[in-house]
């Protein structure tokens, strides 16, 4: 067999081959292959990585290898780190390639969450596989999976694909709640989804609106309205005062009048 190929046979019988180097006593999988040529050169890419010290995180699209995998190997050489996930370590800081031309930064405090949870895209959405279900990367930062950017939220520099703490504020962390007015003198409308949207109120605080738009939710449930809506956790209140609150609070009075008709 040529260098760093070895020759497998699948369950039906079909043969193929699998490539793989062992760099700084670590054995590390390249792919597997219908051809030996194939794994051979994938071979050869590798040893240019790790022991030619050819190609940069900048031009690492000039190897015949998978860009994720030719990630790896470059951290690999660079920082003496191997993750199974296209990440490249910085001082402070880690990308996470997507693709060949885009890559996110993260903080290095959630570097051993994203070394173990692979990021994948569908819809424009970005989420992990976490205990069996599809997590968002925003909710990581209490953002909502329906939020919308510019909206609920922000990045401070402009730049969407810097997730690191930092640069995401969060402006609307609650279901059906909005802020507006100027900074000092802000109020918060909660808003409500029936067949179109349906104001519930404008309150003095983020917390007051959730709690408004959680009532709406029960009243409407309770007027036979079978739609399952999202409820708000209210931090930092406890049970005697959310109860106080929610027993007091105003909410529209479309929403108390409303009825489904049969």
């Amino acid at each position: 067999m040529l260098a760093g190929v070895y020759c497998a046979t699948k369950k039906d019988g079909t043969i193929f081959y699998r490539s793989s180097i062992t760099y700084k006593n670590k054995h590390i999988s390249l792919g597997s292959y219908s051809d030996e040529e194939s794994a051979h050169k994938a071979y050869l890419a590798a040893c240019d990585i790790v022991f030619k010290g050819m190609y940069t995180i900048y031009d690492f699209g000039k190897t015949t290898l998978s860009y994720d995998k030719a990630i790896c190997l470059i951290n690999l050489r660079d920082n003496g780190l191997y993750f199974h996930n296209p990440i490249y370590l910085r001082e402070k800081y880690f990308e996470y390639y997507l693709s060949p031309d885009k890559h996110l930064k993260f903080d290095a405090d959630d570097l051993f969450y994203y070394s173990k949870h692979k990021i994948m895209v569908r819809g424009g959405h970005m989420f992990v596989s976490d205990y069996g279900m599809q997590v968002n990367v925003l909710s990581r930062f209490g953002i909502g999976k329906y939020a919308v950017a510019g909206r609920d939220y922000i990045f401070i520099n402009g730049d969407n694909t810097d997730f690191r703490y930092g640069n995401i504020e969060v402006i609307n962390k609650y279901f059906g709640v909005f802020r507006k007015g100027r900074e000092g003198n802000y109020k918060y409308t909660a808003k409500i989804h029936i067949n179109g949207t349906v104001t519930i109120g404008t309150y003095p605080s983020e917390q007051i609106a959730a709690i408004a738009y959680n009532k709406a939710a029960d009243i409407l449930n309770a007027n036979g309205l079978k739609k399952e809506f999202n409820k708000n956790y209210i931090e930092d209140i406890n049970a005697i005062e959310y109860s106080g609150i929610y027993n007091k609070i105003r909410v529209s009075s479309y929403i108390k009048g409303f009825m489904v008709t049969p």
